[in-house]
C-alpha cells in the first residue's frame, strides 16, 4: 500500500457517503493487490482473496488486487505506478522481478542505513547483483530490497490509514475501541503494520492471535518479524522477510524462510534465485547453483537468475557456460563479471597448453592464477593444480590437493557436454585422482577412479588409455607381490619391470623391484633402482632404507651414513636406523684411519668421577660432550633426559656427566658458574659451548660436530 492512499482517503473532506469509502477501502485492502508478482505467487486460499471487484464512484470496475509497487487513487483508477504484470521495472529501468534480490553499487551494505534521501518505507532497487566481488567469496553484498518503488514489508510507512478494526461497512473504529455484542468484524491478521500484509480474520480473531499457542510452542526467542512470517500462509510476507533478513546478514534465518516460501508457491522463480543467494553466501555453491538452474526452469527470460548463476559458474570454473548465461542477463553483459570471465579463460587456456606441453611449472602458476582471478571455488582447477604437482613429483601436495577437491560443499555436476583439458568436467577429476593414486601405491583406488572417469566419458582416448596401463600396473604390482611373498625373487623383479612398461614414473613400483634385487644381492641394480624412486618421492623412507643398506654392502660408508643420518631424522626413535648408522660411522672412521676403539653404540652417559678421568675422556679420537649439571638444579632435572635420549640417538658421541656438586674442581679450572652448561670436545680441543642451550640448539650442535 502506498503513502498516496493513506494521503488521498485521509485528505478528502467531500465523499458523498459511506458507501463509496467502504469501496474505495475494501478495492485498497485486497490481499491481492500487495502481490508484488503475480506469476510468482498465485492466490493462496484466505479470506482476503474473496473480495469481489467493486464499482468505483465514477462508474469504473476495479480489481481488488494491486500491486505493492502501484498507488491506488480516489477515483478508484490504477494510477500510473499500477503494474499487474509479472515483473516490475527497477529505479535503472530494467525489468526485475518483484521482491527479487537486487544488489546495485549504490545499495548499502547488509545491516546498513542508505542515507541518500531514501523516504521511509521504500529502498531503492540497483542493477544487475554481484554475488561476487575481486574474486572473493566474502559475503561483502550491497543489497536493495523491493520491486520498482515498492515500500517494503517490515518497515513501518508514515501517513499510512489510521490502524483499528474494519467494520464490514468500511467504517474505521478506534484501536481503542471494544467490538460490540455479535458484531461482525474483520481484523488484520499477522501483518507488518502494512494493510494488505498478512490474512484479514473475520470474526475478531486475528492468525497472530489464534496462532499464538504455536508462536510461543516453535519460535519463542525468534525475532518476531521471522515469527510472523513462519506462521504466515502468505509466501510474499515471508519472502520479504526473508529478504530483510538477507539484508541483515542472517543468511541461515534468510534461506528458512525462503525454504517456507517455496513451499507454499513452488513455481517461483524468484524465491528460487533469492534462495540461491542465500545458499551462496553461506558457501553452499553448488546448491546455488542447482535453485539457479531451477529458477530458469521455471522462467527462461529470468536476467537475474542468469546473472547469479553466471558468476557462480565463473566461480567454479566453468567459463563456457558462464559466457552463455552471462550474455542471457541482459542487453549488455555486467562489465565486472565479463572481465572476470576473460581472466579466468585466459588463464585455463594458458593451462592446457602448457599441460601439452608438458610445461609442469608454467601449468601450476597458470591454475593458481585462475585461481587468483575468480575460479576461486573450482573443483576443476584444483585438480589441475594436483596434476601438476604430481607431475613435478610434489607428490604429498598432489594427494592433499585432490583430495581436498572431493570434500568441497561447490563440487558440482555440470552439463554433460561441459569440458575442461578435452575431456568430459567431472571425468577429469577423476583421471587425476586415478593418476595421484597410482603413484601413492593405491592400485586399486585408482582402478575405480579410471572406471569412473570411463563412465563420465566413455568415447576419450586419454581416459581409455588411462584406464587400461591402470590395470595392467594394478595386475603387475599384485603378480610381484605374489611371487615375492614366494621367495621367487627373479620373477617378482621381471613382474615389477612389467609394470613400469605402463607407469614409467611409479615410485613403488621401483622400490618392490629394488627390493627383490637386494634379496638378489644385486646391490648396484637395488641402489639404481632406488635412486628413481627417490628422484620421484624425497621422502620415501622405505628406498631410502634400501640404499642406505646396498652402500654399506658397496662399503660406501660416506653414502651410507648420509642416508641413515636422514632416516634417523624421519625415524629418531628407531634403534634399528640408530644401530646401523652406528656401524656406518665405524666403517668410514675405519677407512679414514681413524680410532674406533672408544665408539660405543648407545649405552647411558658416563659420569665423570675426577679431573684425571675428565681429562683422559675428552682427549680420546672423536667427539666428546659435556654435561655440567648440579643435582638439584631445576633447569637440570628438566633437560636431563632429553640428554639420555641424545646418548642414544647419536651412538658414536661420547657422552660425559660432570656433577658439579660432587666434583666442583672440574667446574672451576673450566670456569662453569651456569648450569646447565654444555661443552664439545673434538679430539681434546673445545670447539662448542652452550649455557643452558634449548633441546633444538643442543641436538643441532651435536649433529654438526659429530658428522
Amino acid at each position: 500500500m502506498s503513502d498516496h492512499v493513506g494521503a488521498s482517503v485521509v485528505g478528502t473532506q467531500k465523499l458523498q457517503s459511506l458507501d463509496s469509502v467502504s469501496d474505495r477501502f475494501h478495492s485498497a485492502l485486497s490481499v491481492e493487490a500487495n502481490k508484488p508478482d503475480f506469476k510468482d505467487f498465485p492466490v493462496v486460499s484466505s479470506h482476503a482473496s474473496h473480495h469481489p471487484t467493486r464499482p468505483t464512484a465514477s462508474g469504473n470496475t476495479t480489481s481488488s488486487s494491486s500491486s505493492s509497487g502501484s498507488s491506488i487513487s480516489v477515483s478508484g483508477k490504477p494510477s500510473p505506478l499500477a503494474d499487474s504484470k509479472k515483473s516490475d521495472l527497477s529505479l535503472d529501468g530494467k525489468r526485475s522481478h518483484s521482491g527479487e534480490l537486487i544488489l546495485g553499487p549504490n545499495d548499502p551494505i547488509p545491516g546498513a542505513m542508505d542515507t541518500k534521501s531514501s523516504k521511509p518505507g521504500h529502498r531503492r532497487s540497483g542493477s544487475v547483483p554481484l554475488i561476487y566481488s575481486g574474486g572473493s567469496f566474502s559475503p561483502s553484498f550491497s543489497t536493495g530490497f523491493g520491486s520498482g518503488s515498492s515500500s517494503s514489508a517490515s518497515s513501518p510507512i508514515t501517513n499510512i490509514l489510521p490502524a483499528g478494526n474494519i467494520y464490514p461497512s468500511g467504517k474505521i473504529g478506534k484501536t481503542t475501541m471494544m467490538n460490540r455484542s455479535g458484531a461482525r468484524t474483520d481484523t488484520l491478521g499477522s501483518g507488518t503494520g502494512n494493510y494488505g500484509h498478512g490474512n484479514i480474520v473475520r470474526g475478531g480473531t486475528s492468525a497472530a492471535s489464534s496462532g499464538k499457542s504455536m508462536e510461543a510452542a516453535v519460535c519463542n526467542g525468534v525475532d518476531p518479524a521471522v515469527r510472523r512470517a513462519m506462521l504466515s500462509a502468505d509466501p510474499d510476507e515471508v519472502k520479504c522477510v526473508g529478504n530483510e533478513q538477507y539484508r541483515k546478514g542472517n543468511f541461515a534465518e534468510a534461506l528458512k524462510l525462503y525454504d517456507q516460501a517455496i513451499a507454499l508457491c513452488p513455481d517461483s522463480a524468484v524465491c528460487r534465485s533469492n534462495r540461491a543467494a542465500a545458499l551462496t553466501s553461506l558457501r553452499r555453491l553448488g546448491e546455488a547453483v542447482k535453485e539457479c538452474e531451477e529458477a530458469l526452469v521455471l522462467d527462461p527470460a529470468f536476467g537475474r537468475a542468469h546473472q547469479r548463476l553466471a558468476s557462480l559458474l565463473i566461480s567454479l570454473g566453468q567459463v563456457e557456460n558462464a559466457r552463455k548465461h552471462l550474455l542471457l542477463a541482459g542487453p549488455q553483459p555486467d562489465p565486472v563479471e565479463f572481465r572476470k570471465l576473460q581472466a579466468v579463460e585466459r588463464h585455463l587456456d594458458m593451462c592446457a597448453e602448457a599441460r601439452k606441453a608438458g610445461d609442469w611449472k608454467s601449468a601450476l602458476k597458470e591454475s593458481d592464477a585462475a585461481f587468483t582471478e575468480g575460479a576461486n571455488a573450482s573443483s576443476l582447477v584444483m585438480a589441475s593444480k594436483a596434476e601438476a604437482h604430481l607431475r613435478l613429483h610434489q607428490l604429498e601436495e598432489a594427494d592433499m590437493v585432490i583430495s581436498n577437491v572431493f570434500k568441497l560443499d561447490s563440487v558440482y555436476s555440470p552439463s554433460s557436454n561441459t569440458k575442461f583439458f578435452g575431456m568430459l568436467a567431472n571425468s577429469y577429476l577423476y583421471v587425476v585422482s586415478a593418476q595421484v593414486d597410482m603413484a601413492r601405491g593405491r592400485f586399486e583406488s585408482a582402478v575405480t577412479a579410471a572406471q569412473k572417469a570411463r563412465q563420465i566419458d566413455p568415447r576419450n582416448v586419454e581416459i581409455y588409455t588411462l584406464l587400461n596401463n591402470t590395470r595392467a600396473v594394478s595386475r603387475a604390482r599384485a603378480l610381484g607381490n605374489e611371487l615375492f611373498n614366494s621367495g621367487k625373487f627373479a620373477e617378482a623383479s621381471l613382474a615389477y619391470g612389467e609394470g613400469l612398461k605402463y607407469d614409467p614414473a611409479n615410485p613403488v613400483l621401483y622400490c618392490n623391484r629394488a627390493a627383490c634385487r637386494s634379496k638378489l644381492r644385486q646391490w648396484e641394480k637395488t641402489v639404481e633402482d632406488c635412486n628413481k624412486a627417490l628422484s620421484i618421492q624425497a621422502n620415501y623412507t622405505k628406498a631410502l632404507l634400501r640404499r642406505a643398506a646396498s652402500y654399506s654392502e658397496l662399503e660406501r660408508w660416506s653414502e651410507a651414513v648420509r642416508d641413515y643420518e636422514a632416516l634417523r631424522e624421519q625415524l629418531p626413535g628407531d634403534i634399528e636406523v640408530a644401530e646401523a648408522l652406528f656401524h656406518a660411522q665405524v666403517g668410514l672412521k675405519t677407512s679414514r684411519g681413524e680410532e674406533i676403539s672408544n665408539m660405543k653404540f648407545g649405552g647411558e652417559v658416563e659420569e665423570i668421577i675426577g679431573f684425571e678421568h675428565f681429562q683422559q675422556a675428552i682427549s680420546l679420537p672423536g667427539v666428546s660432550v659435556v654435561y655440567f649439571m648440579v643435582a638439584l638444579n631445576h633447569n637440570c632435572n628438566q633437560i636431563t633426559p632429553f640428554v639420555d635420549t641424545l646418548c642414544k640417538r647419536f651412538p658414536s658421541v661420547n657422552f660425559l656427566k660432570v656433577d658439579a656438586s660432587t666434583v666442583p674442581v672440574i667446574a672451576k679450572a673450566e670456569n662453569v658458574r651456569t648450569f646447565p652448561t654444555f661443552k664439545i670436545y673434538k679430539s681434546g680441543t673445545k670447539v662448542k659451548e652452550m649455557i643452558c642451550p634449548s633441546h633444538q640448539v643442543l641436538e643441532y650442535s651435536i649433529r654438526q660436530y659429530s658428522s
